[in-house]
Parts: structure tokens; sequence; C-alpha cells
């Protein structure tokens, strides 16, 4: 019997399984036509092996000052900081030439011709992706990652009521609905980066390590507390337009400028929003993260803006784009799903709710003046254009 279920599983793949077959031809037709160019790499490569003998063309490294200067290690370790100093390994051009892999300050002119080239390689002006923090908010990141498994007390949830459970349970499924989108955007534009940027690639690889994390810890809230709750139409609109925007700066702009600078707010809330210990951690935690992507938003919205060759031109466009993107994502906020379990949590309980959206509005109006701060920040006058309203459009009584 133990033979038959060996054969079983050495069957053919069902007929309904995925044709790759014009792929691969594609893969193939690709390769070859690159076929000269490796074929004499690889050609030379053999016949020098086949005699024997070495190249060793690699030792020479004086060219690029081999052995001229190190880094000097930092208080804090060795950082891309501490490494840039180096003459030849930190200057950045404001517009990337390289489509390859090779790295920025390695010897890389001889070899330009026979290098593949990556077409995928877009972004190439440092204005659509540089901030002036990126190399410390990638030292920051590595050093406060945290695990969602461990450093969570779980043990610690308790009981609390049910409609305050529920509530809990909605607020963590619409987190854990937004927070891997968050981590799509990056990814997105990660492999469109050149190898010249690589601090900015960094970053974003741990801004997608992040928003996994925070995916996972609101997910296992949820069930830890009864259950995933409900989708939330209002923020997948949002979050498509977040993954279509035209070019890297408007989506970060949408996301880590004003969304993820949203959710920072709901998280600084946490004290007062969280009814467990359990909460509170998850929130702190969160924060620290969502931090991070939200000063890189700010300060690569306004490199984008201080190292545009037409600032004029480019604010018009900004604020067309905010025109939309900030009724998208007044859509979402506006959510039941968003709106009535945080009234529940901050009125404590069901009953409360009114109070609860009466302190919702007041919390609005600070979410939205950090949101216009922000953007002063980054030097792009939204207050007179802003099409968010200052004050909660709740129809319940809201002390001055």
């Amino acid at each position: 019997m133990g033979v038959d279920v060996t054969v079983d599983k050495l069957k053919p793949l069902p007929g309904d399984a995925p044709d790759n077959a014009e792929a691969l031809e594609r893969y193939e037709r690709d390769f070859q036509s690159h076929g000269q160019v490796w074929g004499e790499i690889l050609q030379k490569n053999f016949e020098r092996l086949s005699k024997g003998s070495y190249s060793l063309h690699w030792m020479n490294g004086e060219a690029n000052g081999w052995g001229s200067q190190k880094p000097k290690i930092s208080s804090r370790g060795l950082t891309y900081n501490d490494v840039n100093r180096v003459k030849g390994t930190g200057e950045i051009e404001e517009v990337s030439t390289w489509k390859s892999f090779a790295p920025r300050g390695s010897i890389r002119d001889p070899y330009k011709n026979m290098m593949p080239v990556l077409e995928s390689y877009d972004v190439m002006h440092k204005y659509d992706v540089w901030s002036d923090n990126v190399s410390p908010l990638y030292e920051e990141a590595k050093a406060r990652q945290w695990n969602a498994t461990r450093d969570i007390p779980w043990d610690e949830l308790g009981d609390i009521p049910e409609d305050l459970a529920k509530a809990s349970c909605q607020l963590s499924t619409f987190l854990s609905e937004v927070e891997f989108a968050a981590g799509d955007f990056p990814a997105k534009w990660l492999y469109r980066i050149p190898q010249d940027f690589l601090e900015v690639k960094s970053f974003l690889a741990t801004q997608i390590m992040d928003e996994a994390r925070h995916q996972e810890v609101f997910r296992k809230r949820a069930l830890m507390g009864g259950g995933l709750m409900h989708a939330s139409p209002g923020f997948e609109w949002a979050l498509k337009s977040i993954l279509d925007a035209p070019n890297h700066v408007m989506g970060t702009f949408l996301l880590n400028l004003l969304g993820e600078g949203l959710v920072l707010s709901i998280f600084r809330s946490g004290e007062m929003i969280a009814k467990t210990h359990t909460d509170k951690e998850i929130f702190r935690l969160c924060m620290q993260d969502e931090a991070r992507h939200v000063s890189y938003g700010v300060l690569q919205f306004k490199y984008y803006l201080d190292n545009h060759p037409n600032r004029p031109q480019a604010e018009e466009e900004l604020h067309r784009f905010a025109d939309l993107g900030e009724q998208i994502i007044l859509t979402a906020f506006s959510e039941a799903t968003v709106t009535e379990p945080v009234a529940i949590l901050l009125g404590g309980g069901l009953k409360h709710i009114d109070a609860g959206m009466d302190g919702l509005g007041k919390l609005w109006t600070v979410f939205i003046e950090e949101y216009l701060q922000r953007c002063d920040r980054a030097g792009f006058n939204r207050r007179a254009r802003c099409t968010i309203p200052a004050q909660f459009p709740w129809g319940g009584m809201i002390a001055a």
C-alpha cells in the first residue's frame, strides 16, 4: 500500500494547473538575446581556467583608493553614515545612471558594457526617494525590532465586557487589514530603486518587515479577543489608491505622511483606547515603528520639493493629488468599522458611545492639526486647500 501511495503522488498534475510554457519561452528568448555578452564572458573564463592561469585583475584596487582610508566607528557602531565618509562611497549623484547590481563606490566602469541592464530600475532621480534622515532611521529600525510572538504579554489580556471585546477586535481587524497593504507599497517600489540609493532600499526593507509584524500582531489580537470582525470597503479604496499612486512621492505622501500619520495618532491615543495592558503594549510598540515611517515620509516629501527643478509645478501637481487623496482617506477614516469601535473604547462601553464620539471629535482636531503640521514641516502649505474638515462631522454635542 505504501508503494501505491508513492506512485499516486507521482501522477501528473491536474489539467487545470497553470501553463508556464509561454512565460518560459519568453524567458528563453530574452536570455538568448543577450547570449553574445554572457557567452563571451563564459568562453573567456573557461579558456583561462583550462590553461591553469589566473586573472587577478580584481586585486588592483589602487584605482579606487583601496587601503587609503577606512571608516571610523562611531559610538553607535559602524553605521551607513560612518562608511559614507570614505571618499568615493558616500557621494550620491542626483541622477543615477546605473541600472545594474553593481554597488555604489565599487570599481564598475570597466564592466559597464558587459553588465545586464535592469529596466525595472526606473526611479533614477534622487529627489524621488531620498530623505536626509533615511540612514539614522534605518539604524533605529534595526535596533528597535520586536517580536509579536514573544514580546507581547498575551497571557495578560484577560476578560473584558463583550462590547469592549468586540470593539477591540473590530479595531484590530481594521488595523490588520491596512498594515500589510502599507507594506505592499514600499515593496512595489523597492525593486524599481537602483543600487545607488541603497540606504533608501535598506530602510524600505525594514518598513516592509514592520508592516508584516503589525499585521501579525493585530491579527493575533483579534483572534485572542474573540475573532476577526468586519472588513472596511472605505479603507479598501484608500489602500488601492495608495498602491495606484502615479509615482513614489505621491504614494509616500498618501501612505506615510497622511494615512500612517493618522494611524500614528490613533496609536498615540492608546492610553485612552486600550482597555488592557496587552493592548497598551501593542500600541506602544507599533507607535515607535509608525513614527519612523511618518518621519521618512515627511523628509522625503521635503527633499523632493527642495530639489525638484521646477518647484511651483511640483507643488501644484502635489496639491492636485492631495485634493483627491484627502477625500479618499476621509472616506476611510469615517467608516463605521473604525469610528464606532474607537468611540466605544473611548467612552468605556456601548452605552457610552455618544460620549466616545464626542471624545473622538476632540481627538479629530488634534489628528488633522498634526497632519497639517507635517505638511508645514515638509514645506507644503496645505492649510488653505485642505479638504478634510477640521471638525469631526459628528452631529452630537461636542463640548468646546
